[in-house]
């Protein structure tokens, strides 16, 4: 272990940052690969009550859909000495190692919106929102699912310019859609929410944030949707095995 994951894996959150996110408006975007997060949240930010929070990363800009991540937009891109700064100085949010990489979400991003009386939201894995959650339960994390398992590799195969390239990746993808259900399914504070209509999903979430939704029948309805589908990437997965 090197001295930088080190300073990530002993990361503590500071106790007046805590205080903020229990102070804040948080919205925290999860879902497979594929499912619509970035779509869903481009609508949603066509509202102006919600705020972006962009992550910062010491990773390099990628390649998406034929377009080069932006800074500021798509990431905060940052040096691993301006990460290692941000560790020391505890001006994160929370922070991750993933692949020799660091990635996190600064209270700086977090006090814009609050001051501004914006809700916070960003798309963000399953273990990222178990700690937002154990800093807040007031913080609302939906999971958003795609209707089924053919529209979902309909929509993924949209983004690749080749078959070949599509099938490749798309076989690497299913073990962590397997995983993120799974822990998914395994907690009680998800909102799940089936995208069939990116709109209509924006719609529902926004409603989900202004009446303190409970769990309803409609959710336990898309559960069952969403452990289908779950069955369905396995028994593909297993196939591929072959």
């Amino acid at each position: 272990m090197n001295e930088l994951e080190f300073l990530v894996k002993n990361y503590q959150t500071p106790p007046e940052a805590i205080t903020l996110v229990e102070n804040s408006r948080f919205l925290l975007l999860a879902g497979i690969s594929g499912a619509g997060k970035d779509t869903t949240k481009k609508h949603l930010l066509k509202n102006e009550e919600y705020r972006d929070i962009v992550s910062h990363t010491t990773r390099q800009p990628r390649e998406n859909n034929g377009k080069i991540e932006q800074n500021g937009i798509d990431y905060n891109f940052i040096s691993i000495e301006k990460a290692e700064e941000m560790l020391n100085k505890r001006e994160f949010i929370e922070a991750k190692f993933v692949h020799d990489r660091i990635y996190g979400t600064s209270v700086v991003e977090i006090e814009k919106a609050n001051q501004n009386g914006q809700i916070s939201v960003t798309d963000i894995d399953i273990q990222g929102i178990a700690e937002y959650k154990k800093m807040s339960e007031r913080v609302v994390a939906v999971f958003i699912l795609p209707p089924d398992f053919e529209t979902w590799r309909a929509r993924f195969a949209n983004r690749y310019s080749s078959a070949e390239e599509f099938e490749k990746d798309f076989e690497k993808r299913l073990p962590e859609a397997i995983s993120s259900l799974e822990q998914a399914l395994e907690v009680p504070y998800f909102h799940f929410i089936l995208n069939d209509d990116f709109r209509n999903t924006a719609r529902i979430i926004n409603q989900i944030m202004h009446q303190d939704v409970e769990f309803n029948y409609k959710d336990i309805e898309v559960r069952v949707r969403a452990r289908k589908l779950l069955e369905d990437i396995k028994a593909k997965f297993l196939e591929l095995q072959k």
